[in-house]
């Protein structure tokens, strides 16, 4: 008999490196349900160009890549969560080489790039298009294992707690999530005795963001409506170089364009400005290199900044950046001759979900890894490339966590099915359109890359104002994917501009004028539901 999705012992929400690392690491002792909300590969993962830090050079040590991190994560991380996903690292990149992925080889070892923030060259890739190649690995290895079920086109709405019980309880036990099927419109239930949340980070908060669509939060917001502490929101990393193109949304050129030798410059003089603000000039961390732009871009009135790699040589660029050369091409830039035109664009959710080494929640029953975790690896910066690392260390810890306890976990109690007797379909889906797109928009212009008090205390008004108008039309109207995004990205928003009001210093990728320097002891910014 076909497993039934909706009756698991391990629900997964979501299909990216973290929620297919444990998916893998379960399966051979459990049965495993996957829930996608699009397509299987629309996440965060198959987007990443960078690829995946490791100490693996002759001469480089754990102990430097604990350092670099910490340094890029402006003290804030957990330095026993460094320790064990740095440690982690080399296992990591072992396995994904058994699953085929075809990173690019020096000899008879890994080839090795360098980016911002790392002392020594120690990335792996698979060209400019490392994560394309990671998803598709893990997603083959998934579907063809017989314990694993993938569901995509399922939007998560809530998590099924204690609430949901038909004997209510107020145990706050995770016992699933209440899913839309966007084939049907209807709300599904999927039950399991453990559910890691593996939704990727809330990007799509803002206006300009290298995220993919689905980036709304969902997780973070599903986890904090449950009773799940969040912390360090205010960290959104914003990449420096998103290619500025009016037609084709975020697009992002890598880290290694700069890492490789690439100049940021003013379009209209070619002045190379970035050796002004940081003498490490285009290598500085991306908070910095972003803030410059960002200056640049304001004081001078100008839509964007120019990134040039063309005195490299052209069979040295089409060489080490074949996927972009090819799409830049197709877009009327030859790379190879021309500047790029590049904005910073919102990159990276570096708060989240707080969760221990072990992926758990403060929920029972939950687990998060990846994105939509806070688990003290990044602090207050992201250091390049150790985001898919963080999917796979956590993402795996999870899951022996879970096996090793699982008489722990009890079975799940009857749950009452989805109530919509009381709402209709919506007739006004412009509301939503326009909430969208408002609070992006304020969110971009006051809670970017430089903020001030008064501008954070705007776009609280504003996110209070809407969040009473979503959650009247949320109690009236049945439940679709719009609905289910934007409510999260409201939630999301709001739990980001609480951590950035409650930060009186600047520190790493949170930097606001009216507080611009560092307070002497770096303390998270934890929220309590």
């Amino acid at each position: 008999m076909a497993n039934d999705p909706h009756q698991s012992d391990v629900l997964i929400i979501g299909s990216g490196a973290a929620g297919l690392t444990a998916a893998l690491n379960l399966a051979d002792q459990f049965k495993v349900t996957v829930l996608a909300k699009g397509r299987l590969n629309e996440g965060s993962t198959a987007w990443a160009q960078g690829g995946i830090a490791a100490v693996l050079e002759e001469g480089d040590t754990f102990d430097s890549h604990i350092e670099d991190t910490m340094t890029a994560g402006a003290g804030l991380n957990d330095r026993k969560t460094v320790e064990f996903v740095v440690e982690g690292a080399p296992r990591a990149i072992a396995r994904l080489v058994e699953l085929g992925v075809p990173f690019n080889m020096d000899g008879n070892g890994l080839h090795l790039t360098r980016e911002g923030g790392h002392s020594h060259r120690r990335i792996v890739h698979v060209a400019d298009a490392t994560g394309w190649a990671v998803q598709e690995a893990l997603q083959h290895a998934a579907e063809i294992h017989p314990n694993i079920t993938l569901v995509p086109d399922m939007v998560a709405i809530d998590l099924a707690t204690g609430k949901h019980e038909e004997r209510y309880s107020g145990s706050g036990h995770v016992w699933g999530v209440y899913a839309v099927n966007r084939a049907t419109g209807r709300v599904e239930l999927f039950t399991a005795r453990a559910t890691l949340l593996a939704t990727g980070g809330a990007g799509r908060t803002y206006l300009y963001s290298t995220a993919p669509r689905g980036a709304t939060g969902d997780g973070i917001a599903m986890a904090w409506r449950a009773g799940a502490r969040v912390a360090n929101m205010e960290f959104m990393q914003f990449h420096p170089t998103c290619l500025y193109n009016l037609d084709v949304k975020n697009f992002l050129i890598t880290e290694a364009v700069r890492g490789e030798g690439g100049h940021l410059l003013l379009p209209e003089s070619g002045y190379r400005f970035m050796p002004d603000f940081d003498p490490r000039a285009e290598l500085a961390p991306r908070d910095i290199v972003a803030r410059a732009i960002d200056h640049e871009i304001k004081r001078l009135g100008l839509d964007y900044v120019h990134l040039d790699i063309s005195h490299m040589g052209p069979d040295f660029v089409r060489e080490h950046f074949p996927t972009i050369y090819e799409k830049l091409l197709g877009l009327g830039i030859d790379m190879t001759v021309d500047p790029i035109p590049v904005v910073p664009a919102q990159h990276y959710t570096c708060g989240g979900i707080v969760v221990d080494l072990d992926g758990r929640t403060d929920l029972p029953g939950l687990y998060a890894a990846g994105e939509c975790s806070e688990s003290g690896l990044h602090g207050a910066n992201r250091l390049a490339s150790n985001s898919l690392l963080e999917c796979f260390v956590i993402g795996e810890s999870a899951a022996q966590h879970i096996a090793a306890h699982w008489d722990d976990l009890p079975p799940p109690p009857p749950i009452r099915a989805w109530d919509e007797s009381r709402v209709a379909d919506s007739d006004e889906e412009v509301v939503i359109k326009q909430n969208w797109t408002e609070i992006r928009r304020f969110m971009w212009n006051y809670v970017g890359i430089v903020r001030t008090t008064k501008r954070l205390e705007r776009a609280q008004h504003r996110i209070r104002m809407l969040t009473e108008e979503v959650a009247d039309y949320y109690g009236h109207f049945r439940v679709t994917p719009d609905l289910i995004e934007l409510r999260n990205l409201l939630q999301t928003a709001d739990l980001i501009v609480r951590c950035a009001l409650a930060r009186k210093e600047s520190r790493g990728l949170h930097y606001t004028l009216d507080y611009p320097e560092l307070l002497p002891n770096a303390v998270d910014t934890v929220l309590i539901p």
